[in-house]
């Protein structure tokens, strides 16, 4: 990661984030933009969302996962790619260990979760409008400057898992990103509902 231009960088994560904010709002009316499972996870954890929609959101989600991640790869050449570029979620354990991968996953998602929260409490004077999509954009864009250098971000179950699964370059570092970002998002709701409610 140290040989990645920050400008480039930065831009890369610029396009995406706006891309997936559209995506939220363009699916808000259909399905409240559930595109992530730990934020899913979290709604149901809130009883926002009733646990039948909580598990045809999560099933949904990685199949839809695996359906693009499977068109992508069948596109494109991937027969060289070396882990700095294949895009997968890792971290380097000369850099940081196990645990502190867990829990760089584990806050980067409560914080989504948390800024989700906030952005669509009604209580708090947002009204559904083109600005919410925008404030999640942006938070994810901020997670991802932060914690790319360390484990390439992935704040989702989907993205930390399928992608390294439909390549084959799945090994133990997957249950981190199965794992902590449903565990971040379960822990954003008491923490919403204690202090920033």
């Amino acid at each position: 990661t140290g040989s990645r231009s920050m400008t480039a960088l930065f831009g890369k994560q610029w396009y995406q984030r706006r891309v997936r904010g559209g995506i939220i709002h363009i699916l808000s009316e259909t399905s409240g933009g559930h595109i992530n499972p730990a934020v899913t996870l979290a709604l149901f954890v809130d009883r926002r969302i009733s646990f039948i929609h909580c598990l045809f959101y999560i099933i949904a989600q990685f199949l839809g996962g695996f359906l693009g991640a499977g068109i992508l790869y069948g596109v494109g050449n991937h027969g060289n790619l070396t882990t700095d570029i294949y895009g997968g979620n890792s971290f380097d354990s000369d850099d940081i260990n196990f645990i502190q991968a867990f829990f760089i996953e584990l806050f980067g998602t409560m914080f989504l979760v948390l800024v989700v929260f906030s952005t669509i409490d009604i209580r708090r004077g947002h009204e559904p409008s083109f600005l919410q999509p925008l404030a999640i954009g942006f938070a994810i864009l901020v997670l991802h400057i932060w914690m790319i250098p360390y484990t390439n971000c992935a704040i989702n179950p989907v993205r930390g898992s399928v992608w390294n699964i439909v390549i084959g370059k799945a090994d133990e570092q997957i249950f981190i990103f199965l794992l902590a970002p449903l565990c971040g998002g379960a822990l954003a709701v008491p923490l919403y509902n204690l202090v920033f409610k």
